[in-house]
């Protein structure tokens, strides 16, 4: 923690009554109260539907949809670059803003940043001194509640930053980066919870995730995805118990909150290793699984697992949008292996299945001779879920198709002190990306209720960034290959390409701040899918680029 990194913006006033005045004006076009005295003078959080974009998905169902209108297919191609900001640090960028009442907060690996959402402008920035080992750097996104920014670290704490002045409240060290662990996802915060749980399947991790006072970070409980000794699903992995001890299921996503009946939902990752399977036969619950959990409790309330015994690295990444059909609750989940599938809140039963992505021997048992599996390790729906039209009822999922693998699995067991230090991974087999100009990008769009594709856009590179989706019914959202689109909802005709040199792997957001509608777009270097594995791929330091129509 370095508090000489905090900087505010500070403003002047020439009498009492001046204040005033300009207080009150800013009620009234902002909804917040900042720049006086050196504070940002923070109002509550608006509600999400009023065009603030406050949850990594928008809305804690998830649905990454907006309903801003000023933006529209007739105008789009007039956007413009309003301004920009670009971190001080060179690490990979796929973290997703949040914007309430006029205030944007950004992140990277190491930094959390204000910026005035109209213009930039730096209002403050905190910079997070590692505590403890920081080897993997991968981060996408903070929260926002009860004017607190909350996230996590590399190194596995979870930090309170007030939004105000961007100074530290508190910070917990909830799980131990030299056990393999490090903290990817953005956390969700409702009713003075805090859920958010760490990554590290490939670093021979077993994942969970937990439930945090948002008051001062204690434990409330913690729900463990690989089952302990004598819980319920521990017989799922056969006899040794070592196994379990490093068995994947990590969490690196966004999850989704049913606010109506308090249930959290969790994507349940991939067991590890990868690959070589022979120490975990069994289904391996609750890996590749739509959990449901009490909200309050912990307690699991169902689960269904999609993939019993994954082989092909395929986490269910995703465990949103909610949504209503007929009146009937339906989740739909995505992940790496291609697959949509919506199931009913009710029965707990799979509603449809489709696919969104090239497929190929993906239910092929592995074995040590190499086998071509479509989609590969880095194919299929990455860290940015898809999202969910209400006016048009249309599901659209982003995803890198035709990036095929060769995977096969090694003759002996992966090494577990090797993969928690970061020499190796933890697949138990070779990594196998495939080239990347072999790859594609497809954003398919879907009847929400039926599973019947729509429409489809298949772009020259991956779709890895996030998706917005308005009430104009547009979609905005980003190509790896460094591009910026605005896809029309309706047809799936793209209706701008905009060319920022920088690949997109970040998030992609709509709001508005002084009545205007903006689009913010993050982009730079990528981790796995970066420069140093994959030529192609332009990008520099994570950067926020923000568009709006001319000003009249």
């Amino acid at each position: 923690m370095s508090e000489s990194r905090v900087h505010f913006r500070v403003s002047a006033f020439p009498s009492i009554a001046a204040i005033f005045l300009f207080i009150a004006s800013l009620a009234l076009s902002w909804g917040t109260l900042r720049g006086i005295g050196g504070k940002t003078l923070a109002a509550s959080p608006a509600p999400a539907d009023d065009g603030d974009w406050i949850y990594a998905d928008h809305d804690l169902n998830g649905t990454r949809y907006s309903p801003l209108t000023q933006i529209t297919a007739g105008n789009v191609n007039q956007l413009t670059k309003v301004c920009s900001y670009t971190f001080p640090e060179k690490v990979p960028s796929e973290s997703e803003p949040i914007v309430s009442a006029g205030v944007i907060y950004a992140t990277s690996d190491h930094y959390t940043v204000a910026l005035d959402a109209a213009d930039c402008r730096v209002l403050w920035s905190y910079q997070w001194v590692p505590r403890a080992t920081d080897r993997v750097h991968p981060h996408r996104g903070a929260a926002l509640a009860n004017g607190k920014i909350i996230r996590g670290t590399g190194d596995d704490f979870l930090i309170s930053i007030d939004a105000e002045s961007g100074k530290l409240d508190w910070a917990k060290q909830i799980a131990d980066p030299d056990g393999g662990f490090f903290i990817a996802m953005p956390p969700l915060v409702t009713n003075d919870l805090i859920y958010i749980g760490p990554a590290g399947s490939e670093r021979a991790g077993s994942g969970w995730i937990g439930a945090f006072k948002l008051s001062n970070g204690e434990q409330v409980w913690k729900f463990n995805i690989i089952p302990k000794d004598g819980e319920p699903g521990a017989e799922t992995w056969g006899p040794n118990p070592e196994t379990r001890k490093h068995a994947g299921g990590a969490l690196w996503t966004a999850q989704s909150y049913d606010s109506e009946k308090g249930i959290l939902y969790v994507a349940g990752g991939n067991p590890a290793p990868d690959f070589y399977d022979d120490a975990r036969p069994g289904t391996n619950l609750y890996t590749n699984s739509m959990i449901a959990l009490d909200g309050k409790t912990g307690k699991l309330l169902w689960y269904n697992q999609f993939i019993p015994h994954d082989v092909d690295d395929y986490d269910i990444t995703h465990v949103n949008p909610i949504f209503k059909v007929n009146s009937k609750t339906m989740i739909a989940s995505t992940g790496k292996d291609g697959n949509l599938r919506v199931v009913d809140g009710q029965t707990h039963k799979l509603v449809y299945t489709v696919p969104f992505a090239t497929q190929l021997n993906e239910e092929v048992p592995l074995s040590n001779t190499p086998i071509k599996v479509c989609p590969g390790i880095l194919g299929g729906n990455e860290w940015y879920s898809g999202g969910y039209s209400p006016k048009l009822a249309l599901l659209v999922v982003p995803s890198n198709d035709q990036w095929c693998s060769m995977n096969m699995k090694d003759k002996d067991a992966p090494s577990v002190a090797k993969a928690n230090t970061g020499e190796t991974s933890y697949f138990g087999g070779p990594i196998d990306h495939g080239a990347f100009t072999s790859s594609r990008g497809r954003l398919t769009g879907f009847d929400a209720a039926t599973g019947k594709e729509r429409w489809r856009y298949e772009a020259p590179t991956p779709l890895i960034a996030g998706i917005a989706i308005t009430a104009s019914d547009l979609i905005f959202t980003g190509e790896s290959g460094g591009f910026f689109d605005a896809v029309d909802a309706q047809s799936g005709k793209v209706l701008l390409h905009f060319d920022l040199g920088d690949s997109v792997q970040g998030g992609v957001i709509t709001y508005s701040a002084h009545n205007t509608q903006y689009v913010a777009v993050t982009s730079g270097d990528g981790n796995v899918i970066g420069h140093k594995s994959f030529p192609e791929i332009k990008g520099g330091n994570p950067m926020l680029t923000i568009f709006a129509l001319p000003k009249k």
